[in-house]
């Protein structure tokens, strides 16, 4: 039976799940009509499970090795099926569903992915989509769910796709590779690891033979003083949303918000379709927060965001190819434009740091140490943040599955350790959506979240029509204007 040894990084990713999180990517789509059963399985094997290997591989171990290995009794039944939902099915016993699948593992004696098709009386037509995060991460899996669609609703099933590319290093190769990358910036982050995992490395650093590596003096420095700045890194500010994680989840999601108006803004304030965004989540979360009679000054909610690292021309190759920075939101900013310039100052110095570099290193060579090890490291990762945030680009005109027009595309990441928020955003036909998925111990209401992000944005929106554009550099000449005109001291 034909096998092939997984990378360090996918390996990490499929030790990282916990029974309160995860590590699957989830996903819905909402569609105009019901969908065919068949023609969706049809359409899956031939585009999916034909082109792509991994998704009729199942995960296998030896004492020291995960394999993934061919499934001799794959059925695509047992992976894509109809579900139904209680009662009449609205849009709310869809989001339960989704949020249970988040806490429902996948069957570890399968190809770790399933999707769902449903259809219920009172017109809720979709189909979740859960694929375990150690297949790919979010860039490759988008391309993947793409590649099952088409621009109209008649298009033949099996419509041809570019032949499969063949990865450009095999998963030993990048193993070393990462190895020798980060070997010289160990020690600090070593320094905040058990004696333990230091004899472990240690031997690690052995047996891939250190005397072969090609010296990255300059490279190392650099990684040393982000590995030395992300072991040392306080913890966030204490809020509501952190805690120790439990089972359940809520799941949310907004009405779209039209992407050209975003771009119009943007524009005008010299900042990017993602600075506009990150500001707006850092006000509803503001918002909330003072909601619930939580204090909110000086409050900063630390977000892991992921960095796609993938080199050029290997978009449509499965595996991890990220990184992660910390962007630490100004919640406690009160100005909504001042909180906006804050961000965009915060997300340009993270881009040119090595950090999402650092964390894919890491991730990569905690991978190939004992799992005890590994979850001492990402640990300590994790207990920095208070969420996960991703923003994904997706296509811009609409489009069809098996037929049936998307009306609708969501995406959530998972949440690793005790992190118990994630924020997706995603674009589609002209569209910008966002999804908010917490941890329901902490926070149960999701939605009281979400239903804050358009209002946030159209904050900044009326700034931009109001307000003379050449003062709306300066925040607080404008909130003194505001504040003039209506009367305020």
């Amino acid at each position: 039976m034909a096998r092939e040894k997984m990378s360090s990084i996918d390996t990490a990713w499929l030790r990282m799940d916990r029974p309160s999180n995860l590590m699957q990517i989830l996903g819905v789509m909402v569609f105009d009509k019901p969908l065919d059963l068949e023609r969706v399985r049809k359409t899956l094997q031939i585009r999916m499970v034909d082109r792509y290997p991994r998704f009729r591989q199942r995960v296998t171990s030896s004492l020291t090795t995960t394999y993934w290995e061919d499934d001799a009794e794959f059925d695509i039944r047992n992976h894509v099926r109809a579900v139904a939902l209680p009662g009449i099915g609205d849009l709310g016993a869809l989001k339960a569903h989704v949020a249970d699948l988040a806490s429902e593992p996948l069957n570890p004696n399968r190809p770790l992915w399933e999707m769902q098709v449903i259809a219920t009386p009172s017109g809720v037509n979709a189909m979740a989509v859960r694929i375990h995060h150690c297949i790919a991460d979010g860039i490759a899996l988008i391309g993947v769910i793409l590649s099952l669609t088409d621009e109209h609703p008649d298009a033949p099933i099996g419509l041809p796709h570019p032949p499969k590319q063949k990865a450009h290093v095999e998963p030993e190769d990048e193993d070393q590779f990462w190895w020798k990358i980060f070997s010289p910036a160990t020690e600090a982050w070593l320094n905040s690891l058990s004696v333990g995992s230091k004899l472990w490395f240690g031997y690690l650093d052995l047996l891939m033979n250190p005397g072969k590596a090609v010296s990255h003096a300059r490279m190392g420095a650099a990684f040393a003083a982000e590995l030395a700045k992300l072991a040392t890194m306080p913890d966030d500010s204490p809020t509501r949303f952190k805690g120790k994680a439990g089972i359940t989840k809520a799941v949310a999601w907004s009405e779209p918000l039209p992407l050209p108006t975003i771009k119009a803004v943007g524009k005008v304030l010299g900042c990017s379709i993602n600075d506009l965004l990150l500001a707006s989540v850092a006000g509803a979360l503001r918002s909330y927060l003072q909601e619930k009679g939580d204090p909110v000054d000086g409050i900063e909610i630390r977000a892991m965001v992921p960095v796609n690292l993938r080199p050029a021309g290997q978009a449509a190759k499965l595996g991890n190819h990220f990184g992660l920075v910390a962007l630490e939101l100004p919640v406690g900013l009160e100005n909504p434009l001042e909180r906006l310039y804050e961000t965009r100052q915060r997300m340009a110095a993270l881009k040119h740091s090595y950090q999402a570099a650092v964390a894919f290193a890491l991730l990569g060579v905690a991978g190939m140490a004992p799992k005890i090890v590994q979850q001492e490291a990402l640990d300590l990762l994790a207990n920095k943040a208070s969420a996960v945030m991703t923003n994904v680009p997706g296509p811009q005109s609409p489009l069809f599955l098996a037929g049936a027009n998307i009306s609708q595309l969501m995406v959530w990441v998972p949440q690793s350790g005790n992190i118990g928020m994630g924020v997706s955003i995603l674009s589609y036909n002209g569209n910008v959506q966002f999804g908010l998925i917490t941890d329901h111990k902490h926070c149960p209401d999701p939605e009281h979240i979400i239903s804050r992000f358009a209002g946030e944005f159209e904050k900044l929106m009326w700034l931009v029509l109001m307000e003379p554009w050449d003062k709306l550099s300066n925040p607080q000449d404008v909130e003194q204007h505001i504040k003039a005109e209506l009367g305020e001291n």
